[in-house]
């Protein structure tokens, strides 16, 4: 009963069954639910949170989700969770990619923490990793109870098999999985790399236009959330739990992807980032980051974000007497930056797909020197058309303890700071 067809809009109430007559007319739950099924309510806000805020969906579902064994630690070495005590400097870091695993390895062993802030209890902060695998999830389950996770795939495409149906992303989609609910991942291609950021805060969401007007960026009908659709199946099966940054595992008899019918606002989703409606300059100047934002988490502090999630999509540069690529800069915000296609234009080399680099709290960066000559010296009567590209940044408000062994990889690029050393002065102060 696997479907991958899909319903649209941002935080919709969806309705949706997998077999007629299973939803109930006028209630949530009935005395006896159609089918011999059982009813069950997945929260993701607080009971008593605005309506317009409140997340929450309805589960009719062949077995509860109490129905599983004693959990026990579940070892995985490169998953970490506490970014408390991590030792922190102010140095630009960039890694080439995480190498492909060459034993079987699937999406929760292939995950690997290159860091964060914040925590799960303070429900602030976010979980940076990076994922390698080429095995499928095989009588194996996974949920996480710290937050909701990002998937941003960088190579090879994912089957997210989910408690509320089937979702199917390739490079330059992205997929968001709320907390909580139990998923396995197929790896079509045989083998998948990506980027996961893990949202302990509030519910990314898209953020407010203000000027822009009602239109932009990304528009809500792109968003895609998928239908019901159930496995049953009983045998010897594992559900692996992330809770309070450890790894947790417990016997499951079943397949918790059981779920007939459900409805409701708390349910996984889909972007592709290519339907991103880029806005920019038409007249001078380049504009903040800030108008390339698909999704934010928002913070206690009004204006200011949680997590937001920028993308660099391909576009259009025409200002007028102006430095077109990003310009030098250091931001009270930390920035983690990933290439998923293409070549990105503030650097000359050195990024590749599959890459990543961390700028933290008021650590310069910019373009290197290749591009700050090339764009200093640039032809300003043409537009320059950036195409074949998807870059995005992962920007916090709170600094991003890089782990242990992401500063202690061999693919961490240890020169990186050379990239800055050929610009020169070029001052030349007027003589009288």
């Amino acid at each position: 009963m696997l479907s991958n067809a899909y319903q649209t809009g941002f935080g919709n109430e969806f309705a949706t069954e997998a077999v007629a007559g299973t939803l109930p007319v006028g209630r949530n739950s009935p005395q006896r639910v159609a089918h011999g099924l059982y009813a069950e309510q997945l929260t993701g806000t607080a009971f008593t949170a605005p309506r317009g805020s409140n997340r929450r969906s309805w589960l009719y579902r062949i077995r509860p989700a109490a129905m599983h064994g004693e959990f026990t630690p579940f070892a995985q070495p490169h998953l970490h969770g506490d970014f408390s005590h991590a030792a922190v400097s102010p140095n630009q870091l960039r890694w080439d990619p995480l190498p492909l695993p060459t034993a079987p390895t699937d999406f929760v062993e292939g995950l690997y923490t290159m860091g964060g802030n914040g925590s799960p209890e303070a429900h602030a902060g976010t979980g940076i990793h990076m994922y390698a695998a080429n095995a499928d999830m095989r009588g194996r389950y996974f949920y996480n109870a710290d937050g909701e996770l990002l998937i941003v795939p960088q190579q090879g495409r994912l089957k997210l098999r989910t408690e509320l149906g089937v979702i199917d992303i390739e490079p330059q989609q992205i997929a968001v999985i709320p907390r909580g609910v139990r998923f396995a991942v197929e790896l079509p291609d045989g083998q998948a790399r990506g980027y996961v950021c893990e949202n302990f805060g509030a519910l990314l969401k898209l953020p407010d236009l203000g000027p822009i007007g009602s239109n932009g960026l990304a528009n809500p009908r792109d968003f895609e959330t998928p239908v019901a659709a159930y496995e049953d199946v009983e045998g010897q099966f594992e559900l692996v739990a992330k809770f309070q940054g450890r790894l947790w595992r417990a016997d499951i008899g079943h397949s918790p992807l059981d779920v007939v019918a459900w409805h409701g606002n708390y349910a996984p989703y889909r972007y592709d980032l290519r339907h991103f409606n880029t806005i920019g300059s038409i007249s001078y100047d380049h504009p903040d980051p800030s108008i390339f934002l698909v999704l934010h988490s928002p913070s206690d502090t009004p204006g200011t974000s949680n997590l937001d999630f920028v993308i660099f999509p391909p576009r259009w540069l025409v200002a007028q007497n102006t430095f077109r690529p990003p310009w030098f800069h250091r931001n009270i915000a930390s920035e983690f930056m990933g290439l998923i296609h293409g070549a990105y234009d503030a650097k000359a080399e050195g990024f590749v797909p599959g890459g990543a680099s961390l700028h933290n709290c008021m650590t310069g960066h910019g373009p290197d020197a290749a591009t700050f000559d090339k764009a200093s010296n640039a032809d300003l009567s043409r537009p320059d058309v950036i195409t074949e590209t998807m870059a995005f940044m992962f920007e916090t408000r709170g600094v991003i303890r890089p782990t242990e062994q992401a500063v202690n990889a061999p693919h961490r690029q240890r020169d990186y700071q050379a990239c800055w050393s050929g610009l020169r002065s070029n001052f030349t102060p007027p003589k009288g």
